[in-house]
Formats: structure tokens, sequence, C-alpha cells
């Protein structure tokens, strides 16, 4: 079986005022495949003065990754209310993925790719062209809907669906897919031409709108901080639909995966 691939921006994250720490998709989707003991190729991206620190981090989970430096590093700073919801600044921009960095080489191996960008405008439509020659691309939507700019985090839902085409599994927070819709429903993100998507509610389970049908999977509510959950779930996913599970099976497993990892925190 050819190998995962999970390409993305790798952040400088500050949770709560504590000290800066590794984030972004290709490192908590690195934790998950870890722990799924998945066979996988890991492409990232950020700047130059942390790419030594993030390389030693990368070591620990014992996963081939390509590191690849240009600009500086995305970082936000966060913290979850006593709700759970998670108030975020951005406080860096990183540079964009460009044709130059060769992302695509790098993954030439893999079959299906877990494309995480951080920020609008991260990776061009025109790279998850190439991208999707011969494999199957997870999209995490936070990279339609964040928009590009210093300050407050800030969700624009006014997306080119083009962007989509050649997408097949979107996968949206629950806050990210109401940017889309508005005050519509959950089942209007089918506009978007996408044949699998899966929205997430954080601890709250995840939607599964596929083959005409939606369906609820619900999960198994855990008091730790779930930064990273979001891309430790599309992995998983991800890694079940590769193995042939159906969407709501490979919804059941990614949500269990989560709730195990979640667990061990704390």
């Amino acid at each position: 079986m050819r190998p995962h691939g999970v390409i993305g921006h790798l952040a400088r994250d500050v949770v709560a005022g504590q000290p800066p720490r590794i984030g972004g998709g290709p490192w908590h989707a690195g934790r998950a495949l870890r722990a799924l003991h998945q066979d996988a190729l890991v492409v990232a991206k950020c700047g130059e003065a942390e790419r030594d620190a993030f390389q030693r981090r990368f070591a620990t989970l014992g996963l081939p990754a390509a590191i690849v430096t240009g600009g500086e590093t995305t970082a936000f700073s966060f913290f979850y209310d006593a709700d759970g919801r998670r108030h975020m600044h951005v406080d860096a921009i990183g540079e964009p993925w460009r044709e130059e960095d060769a992302a695509e080489r790098a993954l030439r191996r893999t079959a299906w790719v877990h494309v995480a960008p951080l920020l609008r405008g991260d990776i061009p439509a025109s790279m998850l062209e190439r991208l999707a020659r011969g494999r199957r691309l997870l999209l995490d939507g936070q990279g339609l809907v964040r928009v590009r700019r210093i300050g407050p985090l800030e969700l624009d839902g006014s997306i080119d669906a083009d962007t989509l085409r050649n997408v097949a599994i979107l996968k949206l927070a629950a806050e990210e897919a109401r940017a889309i819709v508005g005050g519509g429903e959950l089942e209007e993100l089918r506009s978007l031409r996408v044949p699998e998507i899966v929205v997430t509610f954080g601890l709250g389970g995840s939607l599964v709108l596929a083959r005409g049908g939606s369906e609820r999977v619900r999960a198994r509510r855990v008091d730790v901080d779930p930064t990273g959950a979001g891309d430790a779930f599309s992995i998983a996913y991800l890694g079940a639909r590769a193995a042939g599970h159906a969407p709501v099976s490979a919804a059941r497993r990614a949500t269990a995966l989560v709730s195990s990892l979640l667990a061990a925190q704390r």
C-alpha cells in the first residue's frame, strides 16, 4: 500500500499565555499517524528561524518529514473559554507554498494526501491541481475561510467553489461551515460539489455529507486541550477511507482515535 501524505504549514502557537510550541496540520497529523502506526510522508513549511527546532520535534515522531523554509513561521495566540470555544489571534503570516518548493515531487509516492493550510492563500489552487494528479486530496477548509490578515482571526465564507474541483474530501470545523452557509442549513454545503464533506463539532462529533445522504457521528467528551484534534481526525479519516471504509465508518474510526489521543493527555 502506498504511503499517505501530509502537506501544510507549521505554526508557532501560544496557548493561554504558555511558552510557544509547535503547531499546524503536519505536526498534529504526524502525532496521529504515529498512534495509527501508518506509513506516511510529511512535507511542511515554516520560517528559517524555527526550522532546526521543528525538525528535532519531528524526529521524535519517527516519520520521514521534509521541512521547507521561506519567509517567517505563521504564528497564533489563542485560548479556550469556559464553553470550549477557541478565541484566536493571528500574530504572523507565513509565506505561501511556491512551485519551486517541489512539494509534488516529495509526495510522488503517495495516493491519499491530507492538505492542511492554515490561512487562505497558503496553498494556491494551481498547486492543488498538481497535487491531485494521481492522488485523492482531503482539504482542511480552514485554508478556505480564514482571512489572511494580522489581528483577531476572521472567517470569510465567500469562497471560490472552483478552488475545490480537485478535492475529494473537504473537512470543515463547524464555525467554518457556518461561515460558508451563513444562516442556512449545513446541507447547503453540497452546493460546493465536493464528493464528501465532513463537518466537525470539536468534542461534539461530526456530520458526514456523502453520496446524497447525511449522518451525525457522536463523540465521547474528554475535558482536555483539544488543539490539533481536527488534524488528527482528518488523517485518521483519510487513512480509513484509503483502507476501504465507507465515509460514516471512517468518521467513526477517526472519532475513536481522537478520543483516545485526547484521553491520553489527561
